[in-house]
């Protein structure tokens, strides 16, 4: 099991923002989180990465708890959030390299870098142009080669195709269903229910810090999504 959320709580003074998550993901597969504002969501992801600690059970990442071992958790993920920080006077390359050798990951020669942001679906032309000069969803390939150079067995996603044309969003939809294909886990928390089902392996509903539904993406149309997604939100 790469995630792993046990009975996962998170207060914040007198507002419960979790209650009681509890959810599996393995290797190879896609968990879209789709909830609106405020539903928990993105509380779930930045318990993984640790950025918070739980007020009661226990976020696990490859049967490490992640309060315990930030360390080993966070080497095995990768982070991409809805727009990703880069150095905007750097090129991609060079943000690319700094990152990774930032993760502790052995330097490679600038031939590698270089087809590692191309296989992330980085046009050669961009490579080494500054990223101040790169669209949002250039900038979103550059964090999907920071996951593919760094092996990440978990990519832990907050909102990754908002701002994106439905060119860029299906591009990167692609990228992300390629790592699942590798065997990589994804936790993605989206509003995009159109992603959602053409990406997931299966989708879970949130809602005021509860996980309402989940089922497979392949037992459901995109019509019946809306339909369900739509159910539970009502009041």
């Amino acid at each position: 099991m790469v995630l792993e959320a046990v009975n996962l709580v998170k207060d914040y003074g007198e507002h419960r923002a979790l209650k009681g998550l509890n959810l599996k993901i393995d290797a190879g597969e896609v968990f879209c989180l789709l909830g609106a504002n405020g539903a928990g969501k993105t509380t779930t992801i930045q318990l993984f990465l640790g950025f918070i600690e739980p007020t009661a059970g226990l976020a696990k990442i490859k049967g490490h708890v992640v309060k315990d071992s930030p360390v080993e958790t966070k080497r095995a993920l990768a982070y991409i959030p809805e727009n990703v920080m880069l150095y905007p006077t750097l090129s991609g390359l060079e943000n690319l390299r700094y990152f990774t050798v930032l993760a502790g990951i052995a330097e490679q020669g600038p031939s590698v870098y270089r087809q590692t942001l191309m296989d992330a679906g980085l046009p050669e032309f961009a490579v080494d142009k500054p990223v101040g000069t790169y669209s949002k969803g250039m900038r979103q390939k550059v964090g999907i080669a920071m996951a593919i150079a760094r092996k990440a067995e978990l990519l832990l996603l907050d909102e990754p195709t908002s701002g994106l044309d439905p060119k860029a969003s299906n591009e990167f939809s692609q990228l992300v269903t390629r790592l699942r294909d590798e065997g990589v886990a994804v936790l993605m928390a989206t509003h995009d229910l159109f992603r959602s089902r053409e990406i997931a392996t299966r989708i879970g509903i949130m809602k005021q810090g509860v996980l309402v539904d989940q089922f497979a993406a392949a037992d459901v149309s995109h019509q019946d999504l809306e339909r369900i997604y739509l159910e539970h939100m009502r009041d």
